[in-house]
């Protein structure tokens, strides 16, 4: 509980200002979703590559910010989905937590891990699940918005294809939804912060040899007022990496892009020190640019990813091949409109 402890307590020195509870802010989260939807290639749906659409992903990137303060149980089990405090070496919250590169399967086998070596499961955070459980949605999501394009343009029944269009049109708004919920976790995972045990400051439990800040505001002044400034689009795109696609696990891809955020903690508190982060110095704006982008790039990867793994899925009940009804050697309606 310390983490979120520590998180309420900055947001009352700061006189209740919301930045320094959240993650990135909301220019950061915003501009993560935007720059990933204008990035899709033409493969996927003609719906999601539209202005709208990327300005629709930016806002609800920012949802499960927005969502705090609805008392327990709902806090405590989305609040810890927002980070993963490693150390140094990669492991959850000391040498004697479990690796980021060994994850269990399951979220509850991860929490009896922790247990086990004395971890406080909402001390350590869960952010690589919430991050793979969002994929895993959209693919569902996608599989389900393929099945009824296709019925909907073959079907010769007008109730049948009316319901076909109506429940098509239901799927792209929540596929909206939860492309921005997913997107929120990955660009919690772009943030340093989030990763590491130096989450607010440098531990003041740990050894800090190069006399790092151990300043509670600098979490929140980073990824809120800081970024709020610095940060643009185009700047943003323009320093995306190229799509990453080939040998797709998902398992292995989201622990290497925590480790490779988590690489940035050291490199982030050196520049603070130096005195990067002060408005008239071109290093800060680029360090943010930097993580935005990786955040960025790494979710239209996934966004491109899911819509292809959907492709090979089956959905509804009793379940069809996505590919089958593409094809049209598949009748979906039982699996789509349901049979009591």
């Amino acid at each position: 509980m310390k983490r979120l402890a520590l998180a309420a307590l900055a947001l009352v020195a700061a006189g209740g200002v919301a930045m320094q509870a959240s993650a990135w802010g909301n220019t950061g989260h915003r501009l993560i979703g935007v720059a990933a939807v204008r990035g899709l290639p033409d493969e996927l749906p003609a719906f999601l590559r539209t202005p709208g659409a990327a300005a629709e992903v930016g806002e609800l990137a920012r949802e499960p910010d927005r969502t705090k303060g609805g008392g327990q149980p709902h806090d405590r089990e989305r609040d810890t989905a927002h980070f993963v405090d490693m150390n140094e070496n990669g492991r959850i919250m000391n040498d004697q937590g479990l690796s980021i590169d060994a994850l269990p399967r399951l979220k509850s086998e991860y929490d009896a891990a922790l247990a086990a070596t004395g971890i406080e499961v909402d001390d350590a955070g869960y952010l690589p699940y919430a991050i793979m459980d969002g994929y895993q949605q959209l693919v569902r999501d996608f599989a389900t918005w393929r099945v009824l394009n296709a019925a909907e343009a073959r079907e010769r029944d007008p109730g049948k294809r009316a319901w076909y269009r109506e429940d098509r049109l239901r799927r792209e708004a929540l596929i909206l939804r939860d492309m921005g919920y997913l997107g929120h976790y990955v660009g919690d995972g772009s943030q340093p912060h989030h990763t590491t045990i130096h989450y607010n400051g440098w531990n003041r439990d740990t050894p800090n040899p190069q006399g790092f800040t151990t300043s509670r505001q600098t979490h929140g002044a980073f990824e809120g007022a800081f970024t709020a400034r610095v940060a643009r689009l185009d700047t943003v795109e323009a320093a995306m990496a190229a799509p990453a696609l080939d040998g797709f696990d998902l398992r292995l891809r989201v622990p290497a892009y925590l480790r490779t955020t988590l690489a940035q903690v050291t490199p982030f508190y050196v520049l603070e020190k130096a005195g990067g982060f002060a408005d008239t110095d071109a290093r800060g704006g680029a360090f943010v640019t930097a993580r935005l982008a990786a955040g960025a790039s790494e979710l239209r990867d996934l966004y491109i990813l899911a819509w292809r793994d959907s492709g090979d899925d089956a959905i509804g009940w009793p379940a069809v091949k996505v590919d089958e009804v593409e094809a049209g050697t598949a009748d979906p309606w039982l699996a789509m409109y349901g049979e009591d």
